[in-house]
């Protein structure tokens, strides 16, 4: 992206208002309306002046008078008029660029969210989401409306002091520049800034908001005096931010206050020179300073919104990056249909991956047959690809070399959403959304009743805990469940899972944030409801997995030992180390040639 963003960008956003045509050919009839009534009040003062004041005639001065009460009643309502479409357009543009955008990320694999790259990052997308397109907004409801509207007064008004005395306007047209840039210059100094000192501001909000989240850590190691320190100091520094911003805005004041009547002062004497000469009579005079001041003013208006523009350009620019953001995962054309009923067989050929941005494979060359309703292990290390092998059959991402299988079909051949719909998740750290038990519950079936919703947390040890909260299913969380024990939020994640039926179970430690007898009776459930169904189950702790129909022992993102728990024992050191420090050496069963 370059430093300074190109303005024609901002045309690819029109399309935007393609719906509201009406709405907009409305605006522009009052934009008109108005500018035209503001040009005719410089018409009416010299009328004024020279056919009633001057002319000393009553019923003319009442005539021009009531002529120009009807001119600033249209000015009124077309201002007014102007205002409410222009805001509303503005507001409908960002309304519909943040459906559109939200709409498109939902279509975007996880992996471009975890991007480290900093383009992909979660809290920058949504600082697009809510900052780009109110400068957006701002723009499209504000900044282009008077934009076009003193484009329209400048030129009017130029046109206008030329027809009225065409030597004067020149040096009113010379002198404008030379007013207006002084303003120009420390104008940019004040927007420059302005920005510094919102960025001050924000790291406030952020330094305080990561504080306040952690307040738990940072009472626990006595920080608070270190983060009051670091904090006072962000205060003091945005502090110094804001008085130089407010001491060149003083200046900025100052000055155009000064330039604009200096160039009004030198407009009345040369123009009073041309009135007691006879060459020019008072009304135009003052018809003339008129459109002169609604000139400088344009001017400057324009200038502004320039400014605006350049803003609004960085931000349609990185929009339209998310829009223009192709989703890798995505579903083929057309998709091979699921097969029904579906048994659930996992083959994994040759499969390997590697992290964006990592030299060491997750996966490498992994081969594997998982048939139907088996219930498979997966054992060993952190880091030895269990988590990444669960990410691949979602679908998640797509492997490097190889292929993943689903009843004989590739993975890719399948729409996601219809592959995800027959696979339940529990993962090591469970989601739970702002929204009460039930809304949370029903990610896994949108239309469960509630007697559906009341077996799955039975079934999950969560049916207890659920009913003793203050308004049982109805109960609001709150953002992430804070309100909730990790053990909570862990059965809730596994009702959500086992409310989708599905025919194959992932579970990524699903039992690790619960009490001993917690997870007991979630273990016997587990144990129920795999019946039946392909399961594949992430454990560390060995104790909720040695009954498993097979034992996979993974390392460094290979297979290196398959078998029943006791042939484990027996054939792998990998494995027999793991068990021994879980299990202790004098509590596991003697393996012939181990001792």
């Amino acid at each position: 992206m370059t430093d300074r963003p190109d303005p024609r960008v901002l045309l690819r956003l029109l399309s935007l208002l393609a719906p509201y045509r009406g709405r907009v050919a409305l605006a522009a009839l009052a934009l008109l309306a108005a500018a035209g009534s503001v040009l005719l009040l410089g018409q009416g003062l010299r009328l004024v002046i020279d056919q009633g004041f001057l002319a000393r005639d009553p019923r003319q001065l009442n005539q021009v008078l009531g002529g120009m009460l009807a001119v600033v009643a249209v000015l009124a309502i077309a201002s007014a008029l102007r205002y409410y479409l222009v805001t509303w357009i503005g507001e409908r543009l960002a309304a519909d660029l943040r459906r559109r955008v939200f709409d498109h990320l939902l279509e975007l694999e996880p992996g471009f969210f975890e991007s480290s790259s900093g383009e992909g990052g979660a809290g920058e997308i949504s600082s697009r989401l809510t900052a780009d397109t109110s400068v957006l907004q701002s723009l499209f409801g504000s900044s282009i409306s008077l934009a076009l509207r003193n484009a329209l007064m400048l030129t009017g008004a130029v046109a206008l002091m030329l027809v009225t005395q065409p030597w004067l306007s020149a040096i009113v047209l010379l002198g404008i520049p030379a007013t207006v840039l002084p303003i120009l210059w420390f104008g940019r100094r004040v927007r420059r800034l302005s920005r510094f000192s919102q960025d001050r501001v924000a790291e406030l909000g952020r330094y305080a908001g990561e504080a306040l989240a952690g307040i738990r850590t940072v009472q626990a190691f006595n920080h608070e005096q270190s983060d009051r320190r670091a904090y006072g100091a962000r205060v003091e520094s945005a502090f110094a931010t804001a008085v130089a911003r407010t001491r060149q805005r003083a200046w900025l004041t100052g000055g155009a206050l000064l330039a604009v009547f200096a160039a009004v002062g030198v407009m009345l004497w040369q123009g009073g020179q041309a009135v007691l000469a006879g060459s020019m009579t008072a009304g135009e005079l003052s018809a003339f300073v008129f459109y002169a001041v609604l000139a400088a003013g344009a001017v400057a208006t324009l200038a502004e919104v320039a400014g605006d523009v350049q803003r609004a350009a960085g931000a349609a620019e990185r929009l339209l990056e998310l829009l223009e953001t192709r989703p890798v995962i995505r579903a083929p054309a057309p998709p091979t249909p699921l097969p029904a009923p579906l048994r659930g067989e996992l083959r994994l050929e040759g499969v390997s991956f590697t992290y964006p941005g990592r030299e060491t494979p997750a996966l490498a060359a992994f081969d594997l047959t998982i048939a139907p309703g088996e219930r498979v292990a997966l054992v060993g290390p952190s880091g030895a690809g269990k988590s990444t092998l669960l990410a691949l059959l979602l679908r998640f991402h797509d492997p490097d070399r190889g292929t993943l299988r689903l009843d004989g079909i590739d993975l890719r051949d399948l729409d996601p959403r219809a592959l995800r719909s027959c696979l339940g998740l529990v993962a090591q750290e469970p989601v739970l959304f702002s929204g009460s038990v039930a809304d949370n519950l029903r990610f896994g079936r949108g239309d469960a009743d509630r007697d559906a919703l009341r077996q799955a947390a039975r079934d999950a040890n969560a049916l207890g805990f659920i009913e003793a909260l203050p308004q049982g299913f109805d109960t609001p969380l709150g953002p992430g469940g804070v309100q909730l024990s990790g053990g909570q939020r862990q059965r809730l994640a596994i009702a959500r899972a086992l409310l989708k039926d599905p025919r194959v179970l992932l579970l990524d430690e699903a039992t690790s944030a619960l009490d001993a007898e917690s997870e007991r009776l979630v273990q016997e459930a587990l144990d129920r409801l795999m019946a039946e169904r392909t399961s594949l189950v992430i454990a560390h702790r060995l104790a909720t997995v040695v009954a498993a129909d097979r034992l996979l022992v993974m390392d460094e993102g290979r297979l290196v030992a398959a078998g029943r728990h006791a042939e484990l024992l027996e054939r792998s050191p990998l494995y027999r180390h793991l068990a021994e420090l879980q299990f202790g050496r004098h509590a596991l069963p003697a393996a012939s040639g181990e001792r």
